[in-house]
């Protein structure tokens, strides 16, 4: 398993950017990441209203204690770009999924904001497990395992930092 996790300097931190192709429509990919009984399948399932500055619950079906957390919904713009934040034990979290056409299909591109890159090793793994959970939820693969994902790409993405 080869992690798509690539780290970009910029003005505000630094944005580390993960990957993956689908061949779907943007809208199809889209109603994959946003509508909570298909979000329940990857990640878990949310509820409230969404729609930007409001704050939904999202529940992370996949983690220890299946814990909500709180998640303020900054932008959507279907089916192109949606931006969130929250603020939890370990800091703040701005992400945003881009879904772009190509090749026939939609790359999906998750971005997080770092305003630092301490934990980029703990971060990494994590985008690329909850996006091959995705990957899985779309085309009936069996889920992956998290301990397939860390420690093993701990040192590509801390190899990010130098």
């Amino acid at each position: 398993m080869t992690p798509s996790g690539r780290l970009f300097r910029t003005d505000q931190g630094s944005d580390l950017v993960l990957t993956r192709t689908f061949r779907a429509s943007a809208d199809d990919v889209w109603a994959g990441v946003t509508e909570p009984e298909r979000t329940a399948r990857w990640f878990g399932p949310w509820e409230g209203e969404a729609s930007p500055g409001r704050t939904i619950r999202v529940r992370m079906a996949f983690e220890e204690r299946t814990p909500w957390m709180r998640l303020r919904i900054e932008a959507c713009e279907p089916p192109r770009r949606l931006a969130v934040s929250t603020v939890d034990e370990h800091g703040a979290w701005n992400l945003e999924l881009l879904l772009s056409d190509v090749d026939g299909g939609t790359e999906l591109r998750l971005v997080q904001h770092l305003d630092t890159e301490e934990g980029i090793g703990e971060i990494g793994p994590g985008w690329e497990y909850y996006l091959d959970m995705l990957v899985a939820a779309r085309d009936g693969s069996p889920r992956p395992d998290f301990d397939d994902y860390y420690p093993a790409m701990k040192e590509h993405f801390e190899g990010l930092r130098a």
